[in-house]
């Protein structure tokens, strides 16, 4: 066997091998860590939206309909058909774990997602 195992070109191919591999794991991995989201269910299914987004959702429920806010990192139920208005008047929800329900008209709202530094709880949390 003469010389060395691996040519000068194989340096080079596993220097740019393991660059990449390095810059792949940068990208996925330095993202925002705090990706909280909103998750509304209600009538069987399912909306999941960034709490940046914008949206308002009708939800159908055994009442009539549910509608339900989000924006500005925050969640809240805009309008509901059940007598009590408790959804309603919860407010807003923001961080991880938070959640408000309509139970009438079976609609759940909650935050999913990694919870930042420190969780504010406050009256309206229990």
């Amino acid at each position: 066997m003469r010389g060395s195992f691996f040519k000068p070109l194989d340096f080079g191919v596993i220097g740019l091998a393991l660059a990449l591999i390095f810059i792949c794991a940068f990208a996925v991995y330095s993202g925002p860590r705090f990706n909280e989201q909103a998750v509304i269910e209600g009538s069987g299914r399912t909306w999941i939206f960034p709490l940046d987004a914008g949206e308002r959702v009708a939800v159908q429920g055994p009442l009539g309909d549910t509608v339900v806010e989000i924006r500005g990192g925050e969640a809240w139920v805009l309008s509901s058909p059940c007598t009590n208005q408790t959804c309603v008047s919860s407010g807003r929800i923001h961080g991880a774990g938070s959640w408000v329900a309509c139970l009438p008209n079976n609609v759940f709202v909650y935050i999913e997602g990694n919870a930042s530094a420190e969780v504010h709880l406050d009256a309206k949390s229990f």
